[in-house]
């Protein structure tokens, strides 16, 4: 047989052999292996947008390391709450606090990683470390009260505490963490105090 017709039969040989490769893979339309094929120089490649191979931006509504995914495990907290699924919402809320403490970690490392290099970055990152640090503790205050309806104050309490050395007495959180501390008896002093014991000032 000549060089030249010996090289068509073998590559007739091979397209039969590709064809019959696709045909014996069961449970996959040909449709579908006909995409995966490889394409010409330069051609994209199709996407399946439900491969989870495929990487995805963080940021993403779908995704547990957002604030979207912390602000999703807390709904899914109140949920039990209110079916009084009391176990459900303390691993909801453990969840939850985890997240944000990370984002907020994450993000305030990057703040102090361009802090002096560029500050329009660094600030962005500050902010989104507070704003994470402020669902953590208000997941923590959460996650407190569910405990007290436990009657499970050893376990408040600490979360408490931790609400209080954040926020400060003086905002409103860790005024209402430190009004918890004080109807379990952990505390035995109010605060704010009433008006009439505050000292005057002099005039």
């Amino acid at each position: 047989m000549e060089p030249f017709a010996m090289t068509r039969v073998l590559s007739m040989a091979g397209w039969l052999a590709a064809a019959v490769l696709v045909t014996s893979i069961p449970g996959q339309p040909l449709s579908t292996m006909a995409q995966e094929l490889p394409t010409g120089p330069g051609q994209a490649q199709p996407i399946d947008p439900n491969d989870p191979n495929v990487l995805r931006p963080v940021g993403q509504d779908d995704n547990l390391l957002s604030m979207s995914g912390g602000k999703r495990l807390i709904n899914e907290a109140q949920r039990a709450v209110s079916a009084q699924n009391y176990s459900l919402a303390v691993k909801k809320l453990q969840e939850a606090r985890q997240v944000f403490n990370q984002l907020s970690n994450f993000h305030q490392d990057l703040a102090g990683s361009f802090s002096g290099i560029d500050n329009r970055i660094a600030d962005s990152q500050r902010k989104r470390a507070l704003e994470a640090a402020q669902l953590r503790d208000d997941a923590t205050y959460q996650l407190a009260l569910v405990h007290r309806a436990q009657n499970q104050p050893e376990l408040a309490v600490p979360l408490l505490v931790q609400i209080i050395r954040s926020q400060q007495p003086t905002r409103d959180l860790g005024q209402k963490a430190y009004q918890q501390l004080f109807e379990l008896g952990f505390v035995d002093s109010p605060y704010p105090r009433p008006r009439a014991e505050q000292p005057s000032t002099a005039q």
